[in-house]
């Protein structure tokens, strides 16, 4: 026999009777801030996430419980520094005091909440939020060739067209214009040489002989990323990161101004990855966990107890 049951009304009837929602001890504060002091281990990230309407939260979580139960040791609605402050002093100094390193990304309030609220924790920034700024200044350098590609050929098309005859773009020796070239190079800008595929590899040849800058900026973003990979000494990495910064500095391509001003403002931080080669890795899994969480229900439409299912299973 079958029973259809009407989703809507199973949820109000699992949310008012079945669960334990309104005796959940949290739920007066939901929306704006839970804290979970049993979470806290020596090693936390922290980060911000969407639940809806572009609301953004601050989630710390414990690194040790690897995305299950025991993850969230706090939410705070919003990103204001001194709010999160606020939240996190409420835990006992002693359970503060025991955190060693916490993980963050570049955002200058994260630092400060760290600073404060986890005095003994070594403050360190994600390697990949560094290396997606190299990334970012290669590509956008390559669309500033395009946009000067592209207004040359509307140039050259409205000669043609004054002249009476028909416009047909150069064809390079892999069978793309110029304009092509650079949009069809964005992908391999991202990868090592040694992923590049047969076509990408002369596009790749091409590319660079005709912008000699795109590929010093592209070798300065795979040096990065060796420096990441090869070294395991703070020492040694220290000078090589210095090495880099020089050479970047020297080099006059000016979409690196935005990476190269970041390392001088965040260098301790950056280095502190190479003491135990810590990332932010398992706060962007948890992001997406989220993110997967809200999309089985198409949305959220009660913040307070969609926080409340969310913490019965990572809290």
């Amino acid at each position: 026999m079958d029973y259809y049951l009407d989703g809507k009304q199973l949820q109000e009837q699992y949310k008012d009777y079945l669960s334990d929602y309104h005796q959940w001890d949290q739920k007066s504060h939901a929306h704006q801030w839970l804290l979970y002091p049993d979470n806290v281990g020596r090693f936390l990230s922290i980060d911000e996430t969407s639940l809806s309407n572009g609301e953004l939260y601050t989630i710390v979580t414990n690194k040790a419980a690897k995305g299950g139960k025991g993850t969230i040791v706090a939410m705070v609605r919003g990103t204001k520094a001194e709010d999160i402050v606020a939240v996190l002093n409420k835990l006992p100094k002693r359970v503060r005091w025991k955190v060693r390193e916490v993980t963050m990304d570049m955002a200058a309030n994260m630092e400060y909440v760290i600073k404060i609220c986890f005095p003994q924790a070594g403050r360190v920034t994600d390697r990949f939020h560094v290396q997606q700024l190299a990334y970012d200044a290669v590509q956008e350098l390559r669309i500033k060739h395009r946009w000067n590609a592209l207004d040359r050929e509307t140039i050259d098309m409205a000669l043609a067209k004054a002249c009476g005859r028909k416009y047909n773009p150069p064809v390079l020796a892999n069978g793309d214009t110029l304009k092509q070239l650079l949009a069809r190079s964005r992908y391999l800008l991202f990868k090592k040489p040694t992923a590049w595929t047969y076509s990408q590899k002369t596009r790749a040849e091409i590319l660079f002989e005709l912008y000699p800058d795109l590929k010093k900026a592209y070798h300065f973003s795979l040096q990065l990323g060796a420096i990441y990979h090869q070294t395991k000494d703070k020492g040694v990495a220290f000078a090589k990161l210095a090495q880099w910064y020089d050479r970047v500095d020297n080099s006059g391509i000016l979409s690196f101004g935005s990476i190269t001003r970041t390392i001088q403002s965040h260098y301790l931080t950056i280095l502190n990855y190479f003491n135990h080669r810590s990332t932010n890795a398992s706060a962007e899994s948890f992001n997406a966990k989220i993110k997967a969480f809200r999309a089985s229900f198409r949305g959220v439409r009660d913040v307070n107890f969609f926080l409340f299912r969310l913490t019965k299973i990572y809290a």
